[in-house]
C-alpha cells in the first residue's frame, strides 16, 4: 500500500511540474462562491466530481455527476484516459462547470484539461470535498444496502 501512496505521490508532482503553465489559466472559485452557483437559476452551473467512484458513494454534492479523472488499476491510480470523452459525452463545451475533487489538485489538472479541449467555462473548486464538509454545507451520502 505505501508503495501505491509513493508512486501516485510522485505521479502528481510531475504531473505538477508538467502542467505549471497550464494551470495558470484555470480559474479557481471557493467553496461559497460554488454554492451561489449551483443555487443561481439565471445560469445554471453544474457540479462535476472527479473523486473515485468509492469516494463519491462515501457523500457528494447533491445534483453532482461522477466522472473520475484518476482510476484504479493494477499498476495503481492513474489518469483516466477517457476523461474527457466521458465529460463530453455528458456536457457541452459551453456548460458552465463547476469541478471539484476531495482536496481540490485532481480537479485542478481536469479543469485544465477541460480548458485544453475547448470547455469554456469551467471552474476548479478549491479546498474540494473536505473544505465544502469544513463549511458544514449539504452532502448527499449514498444509503448501504445491507444484508443480514
Amino acid at each position: 500500500m505505501r508503495g501505491v501512496s509513493v508512486l501516485f505521490t510522485a505521479f502528481l508532482l510531475l504531473l505538477l511540474f508538467y502542467r505549471f503553465g497550464e494551470s495558470d489559466r484555470v480559474t479557481s472559485i471557493d467553496v461559497h462562491r460554488t454554492k451561489v452557483l449551483l443555487e443561481r437559476q439565471e445560469i445554471p452551473h453544474h457540479y462535476l466530481d472527479v473523486r473515485t467512484e468509492k469516494e463519491f458513494n462515501e457523500g457528494h454534492l447533491k445534483n453532482a455527476v461522477n466522472i473520475p479523472y484518476m482510476v484504479d488499476t493494477p499498476q495503481g491510480r492513474e489518469k483516466n484516459p477517457k476523461f474527457v470523452a466521458q465529460v463530453s459525452a455528458v456536457y457541452g463545451k459551453e456548460d458552465h462547470l463547476v469541478v471539484g475533487c476531495r482536496s481540490g489538485v485532481r480537479s485542478l489538472y481536469a479543469t485544465a484539461d477541460l480548458l485544453e479541449a475547448d470547455f469554456k467555462n469551467v471552474a476548479n473548486m478549491e479546498g474540494g470535498f473536505l473544505e465544502w464538509i469544513n463549511k458544514g454545507f449539504p452532502v448527499v451520502e449514498e444509503a448501504v444496502d445491507s444484508e443480514l
